[in-house]
């Protein structure tokens, strides 16, 4: 059985490129989430594991979302163009960035360094 991947991703076009990169590389979406909420809800039903976020989504900031999943031991792996990168490593040491745009060898990387 493939690792579950959790995509936080509110531009459809972006998150059907996800979704087809993590299945290209082996793995299953668990679910794709266009909220904080939605990613909340996802969260409480099925962890995990590993996560790709956008930073920011319908409702706000990812990172109450990346909190609860960091806390869970949960790779992340940030997918955004407004994330500030130097922020983002600070507040969690693990997370891996891959900047949008970001080519799909890029996060197919990020995914089996994450899952590997």
């Amino acid at each position: 059985m493939s690792a579950l991947v959790l995509i936080a991703e509110d531009e459809l076009i972006v998150a059907i490129d996800v979704e087809s990169i993590v299945e290209e590389a082996g793995y299953r979406v668990a679910c794709t989430c266009e909220s904080v909420a939605s990613t909340l809800a996802a969260i409480e039903r099925l962890m995990p594991a590993c996560a790709v976020l956008d930073v920011r989504l319908l409702d706000g900031e990812v990172y109450p979302a990346a909190d609860v999943l960091s806390a869970a031991g949960v790779p992340l792996i940030f997918h955004s163009g407004h994330a500030d990168e130097a922020n983002l490593r600070a507040r969690y040491p693990a997370a891996q960035v891959c900047p949008k745009p970001s080519s799909p060898s890029m996060l197919r990387a990020a995914l089996s360094r994450a899952l590997g």
